[in-house]
């Protein structure tokens, strides 16, 4: 794998820097000092790969020479996803390579955007990023976004000035090779404004390449992922970013405590909902006859099922419905979602004695949740999120929602004001808010005075004013510019 090193910047000297060192690096990348410079990236499939490098001592480290060390530290780092043992598989049947020779570079430097498996799964985070997307178009932001673990796909983002880069291999070895193969090559070339990187596995391969290039870096946060220590590599690549930016006050103070970051170095960006997509409406009939509900009071969740997400809270949900049903009898919960949680779950019901009152719905396409939204009277999510597209979803679909107290979800509940907080992991607590929430449904629809958290007029509007696609793309504005 040859990366041509512009003539014009491969003697460029660099900002002063630490140059990194590695000890021994696995595997082997060697500069050839020709007229036109070339980095010469080899990975060895072998059971005991070497590394050899050879950097001729300058006045001042120049890009050529540093790009000698970075390359051994980033291709140690893009063969860890696999055992050496592994020989690396080339790209998968109909996949082509990486051609940054086709990005057109305006006079202004471009932004470069990292994220891992956007299109592949589904999630908030991949709904987050798609957001931002949709931003840096309207906005014709001039960028690059290169996704590890994402192959060529269909969808509505890409355009002249926001381009797509895919690296995705049958080996994840061979994908991080490449990915790392062509960061260094598109940084060295064309030298981006800021290198946005939107997950934290990402952030030590971004900060090896980027640092001694001067290029200054962002670290996205979303959640979970940072709020316990950090392996050292990614807690030095955090520390050192030129920015930080996160969804919620919660993750920003967990992430400061946990990884001695200043909480003002952290900037906010919170999830956005798209007030034209998720709009109340009335119950559809074909719904309720599919999952039984005609007549019922709906309790709804959206989340995955998986056995590392039992923090979302459906099973505090379940021990909580044996109260709530002795005064709300008709009551139901709809739960949506699929994942190796399930069983579990469908068991407690069962164990509960309610197994005849939740109704286990499956996966739900995207298009199709909004219909399923419409359904509740009532989001029910205990959860512990480190914001939490959902009930912003809910709420825009007019529908009062009960979330944890401790944890990113006080953002779109403004501290509850526009919702129930409770206890995590407290069924006690969680029936009590649900009762409460009834009750007010009940006195609101006799026409009686009721709790403003059940007001779905009111509720929807607090939701697109603080958090719609208009108020995200002012502040990604504010951020990019900052």
């Amino acid at each position: 794998m040859n990366l041509p090193l512009p003539s014009a910047i491969a003697s460029e000297p660099l900002p002063a820097a630490a140059s990194p060192s590695f000890a021994q690096p696995t595997a082997q990348a060697t500069v050839q000092p020709t007229a036109q410079p070339t980095v010469q990236a080899t990975v060895q499939p072998t059971a005991q790969p070497t590394a050899q490098a050879t950097v001729q001592p300058t006045a001042q480290p120049t890009v050529q020479a540093t790009a000698q060390a970075t390359v051994q530290a980033a291709l140690q780092w893009s063969s860890q996803a696999a055992s050496s043992s592994e020989p690396p598989q080339m790209l998968n049947p109909g996949e082509k390579a990486i051609d940054l020779t086709l990005i057109d570079r305006s006079a202004q430097a471009p932004y470069l955007f990292l994220f891992l498996e956007i299109f592949a799964r589904e999630g908030g985070i991949q709904s987050y990023v798609r957001d931002i997307f949709q931003a840096l178009n309207l906005q014709s932001q001039n960028a690059d976004v290169f996704l590890l673990r994402d192959q060529p796909c269909q969808h509505p983002y890409a355009s002249d000035s926001l381009r797509f880069h895919y690296f995705k291999s049958r080996s994840p070895q061979w994908g991080r090779v490449q990915f790392t193969a062509a960061l260094l090559t598109y940084l060295l070339k064309y030298r981006p404004t800021r290198v946005f990187c939107g997950h934290i596995n990402l952030a030590p391969i971004v900060q090896i390449l980027c640092q001694p290039l001067g290029i200054p870096y962002t670290v996205m946060t979303h959640g979970k992922e940072v709020w316990q220590p950090l392996p050292p590599a990614a807690q030095q690549a955090l520390q050192q970013a030129d920015q930080i930016w996160t969804v919620s006050r919660y993750t920003r103070d967990r992430s400061s405590l946990a990884h001695q970051l200043d909480p003002a170095r952290i900037q906010l960006l919170p999830c956005a909902v798209d007030g034209a997509q998720f709009t109340p409406g009335g119950k559809s009939k074909i719904l309720l006859d599919r999952y039984g509900l005609a007549g019922s009071q709906v309790l709804l969740t959206v989340a995955r099922l998986w056995s590392g997400d039992i923090y979302k809270g459906v099973d505090v949900t379940l021990r909580a419905l044996p109260q709530i049903l002795l005064a709300f009898p008709d009551v139901k919960y709809l739960v949506i979602g699929r994942g190796d949680d399930q069983p579990r779950l469908a068991q407690l019901a069962h164990d509960l004695g309610i197994a005849d009152r939740v109704v286990f719905a499956g996966f739900v396409p995207t298009e199709e949740l909004v219909e399923h939204y419409r359904l509740a009277d009532a989001y029910v999510m205990p959860s512990q999120e480190g914001f939490g597209i959902v009930y912003l979803e809910a709420m825009a679909c007019g529908v009062p929602v009960i979330a944890g107290d401790a944890d990113g979800s006080a953002d779109p509940l403004q501290d509850g004001e526009l919702g129930w907080q409770v206890p995590h992991r407290d069924p006690d607590a969680t029936a009590q808010a649900c009762l409460e929430l009834l009750q007010a449904s009940t006195q609101r629809d006799r026409g009686e005075p009721f709790d403003r958290r059940c007001d779905r007029s009111w509720l929807r509007q607090q939701a697109i004013d603080r958090f719609g696609k208009a108020s995200f793309q002012q502040r990604l504005q504010r951020l990019l510019a900052s």
